[in-house]
């Protein structure tokens, strides 16, 4: 598995750190390398973004236990974005439920906004009940190819959030402070990375070393 992140100090100019963890055995030292090369100060309290990640969120404690750890933003609405794509179909299925679902996620996606995870967790186990009804019945099974996925994708989401519920924070108070939400600026870089080494007129494949290298 391959990790990014991204360095931003306030008075130095922004840096990206990569590596491939199944690979790297000292990554935990260069990322403090790294981040020492930016002015960190010992004990210096931070802000840590991830996308929730085991690996990625234990090499940032083990730096700085102290420091502020978020869910980003951008990892979320791309995981809200996929269940409405869900939703969509079942609304072509059953416009009553559907309707009721599409009230759902946005009532999930404003309490999580608003850091109020308990909420969001109770509504995202409202669609899966709404599931379960449908599961039952054949017809709709029929219509809906997708539901069996549906059901799982919203189980999984459920998941998702309730791991990270203490890295959730009110998102929207951060951004009426103008302090960083997402790690969007991030996945730009890795997706250009990757879009260059896979392009058509390239053809290349990955080796953990020369992802390790490239990164």
């Amino acid at each position: 598995m391959s990790s990014s992140k991204k360095s931003v100090p306030d008075e130095r100019e922004a840096k990206c750190f990569g590596f491939v963890s199944s690979y790297d055995t000292k990554s935990k030292r260069r990322f403090y390398e790294h981040l020492k090369s930016q002015g960190m100060q010992p004990h210096q309290k931070m802000d840590f973004l991830s996308d929730g990640a085991d690996n990625l969120r234990n090499l940032q404690t083990y730096l700085n236990a102290e420091s502020t750890h978020i869910l980003d933003w951008f990892h979320i609405t791309m995981r809200l974005t996929v269940l409405n794509q869900y939703v969509l179909g079942m609304l072509k299925v059953d416009e009553k439920i559907g309707s009721n679902l599409q009230k759902l996620m946005v009532s999930i996606k404003w309490n999580l906004w608003h850091g109020k995870v308990g909420e969001a967790l109770r509504k995202t186990e409202k669609i899966e009940d709404y599931l379960e009804e449908h599961k039952e019945d054949k017809v709709s099974k029929d219509r809906y190819e997708k539901l069996k996925a549906f059901g799982t994708y919203a189980d999984e989401f459920h998941t998702y959030i309730s791991n990270n519920r203490s890295f959730i924070v009110n998102y929207s108070d951060r951004y009426l402070h103008g302090e960083t939400i997402t790690t969007s600026f991030i996945e730009s870089t890795v997706n250009y990375v990757i879009a260059k080494r896979f392009s058509k007129k390239q053809s290349m494949q990955w080796t953990k070393k020369g992802t390790h290298l490239l990164l």
